[in-house]
């Protein structure tokens, strides 16, 4: 068997998720490694037994055309400068995890370079991929059209550097919540407007967090998509880890005659006038998601990739559209012909 090639750009800690889907897939293999960070490096290339190892994505691009078939990009948001732009001019199809990048002007030229080479691309959006969400969007069209839905991503500050400067990860919104904010589009399409407010003075900066902290504590935006559907998606990261309190994620659906408290990559409990059913989540998203662009690579299918590059920019374009809001206090609109 023909085993898939796969370059890995960035070897932390959302990449340990993907590693641990590779190892587990007996038609792929990862050849190439590259990380700023030795340790990480080195660790990457041991699981696998790599000898292909570099010190960062320009060394490894360098050489992939005969190393690799595919390649799996999970950096910080502000260091993908060129690599994407890079493998699009080598023409090697990539899955790159989210925001693909706090600079919307440069994931615009990646996205229009990717659509001129027809390239296939995939985004880490898993919460797509999950059997939680499937039986969300089979359930809804069965049911009247029009209702509430809240949404919640709220805890405390996550250790990574870029996370705690809104410059460095665009902010919650932007860096973390655009997984449920992606969740709705793709459960009620694209929106028709969004209207946002944010809020600081929660967090002090040195105080259990880094005297660079500048992000907002707290936002709140709300969502108007067709067919009667108004969502208020917040998020929050000023909740501290000693005093017991537990952070809530997922979305509530509140339509006419039935409910979904879907609680992220745990459980969806779905409540009827005649029966209440909790689902415990059967499949890990990321191998989901991982095994759906090995088999896209192996096939040409590219309808298994649930997001692929142009699609994602819809969601990336939607939450600085939210930060806009933030900025301005207006309402921003959207042309749906330019969707």
């Amino acid at each position: 068997m023909k085993k898939v090639r796969i370059g890995l750009i960035g070897c932390g800690g959302r990449a340990g998720s993907h590693m641990k889907s590779f190892l587990e897939m007996e038609d792929v293999e990862v050849t190439a490694v590259a990380d700023p960070i030795e340790e990480r490096r080195l660790a990457a290339a041991e699981k696998f037994g790599c000898q292909n190892i570099y010190q960062n994505h320009t060394e490894l691009l360098d050489h992939a055309a005969d190393l690799v078939d595919a390649l799996v990009i999970c950096v910080e948001p502000t260091a993908h400068e060129d690599m994407e732009l890079r493998a699009v001019e080598l023409g090697i199809p990539f899955l790159v995890e989210k925001p693909m990048s706090v600079d919307l002007e440069l994931a615009e030229r990646v996205n229009r370079a990717v659509l001129e080479k027809n390239l296939l691309t995939a985004v880490g959006f898993q919460d797509r991929y999950q059997d939680l969400t499937d039986l969300i969007k089979e359930e809804l069209p069965k049911h009247k059209a029009g209702g509430l839905v809240w949404g919640s991503w709220i805890g405390g500050i996550p250790g990574v550097w870029w996370w705690q400067k809104k410059t460095d990860c665009g902010g919650q919104l932007v860096e973390q919540n655009i997984h449920l904010l992606d969740e709705l589009r793709y459960l009620f399409g694209e929106p028709l407007s969004v209207y946002a407010t944010a809020s600081r003075g929660i967090v002090k900066a040195g105080e259990l967090c880094s005297e660079e902290y500048d992000t907002d504590d707290h936002s709140t935006a709300v969502l108007r998509f067709e067919n009667n559907i108004t969502a208020t998606l917040v998020s929050g990261c000023y909740i501290k880890k000693d005093v017991g309190t537990r952070p809530r994620c997922g979305l509530y659906i509140m339509m006419e005659d039935i409910l979904f408290d879907y609680r992220l990559r745990n459980n969806l409990i779905i409540e009827t006038k005649n029966e209440t059913r909790d689902i415990k989540r059967q499949e890990n998203q990321t191998y989901t998601l991982d095994r759906a662009f090995v088999d896209a690579l192996k096939t040409g299918d590219r309808s298994l990739i649930r997001s692929d590059y142009a699609d994602a920019m819809k969601s990336l374009r939607l939450a600085f559209a939210a930060n806009r809001s933030m900025e301005t206090g207006e309402v921003i609109y959207f042309d749906k012909a330019e969707q």
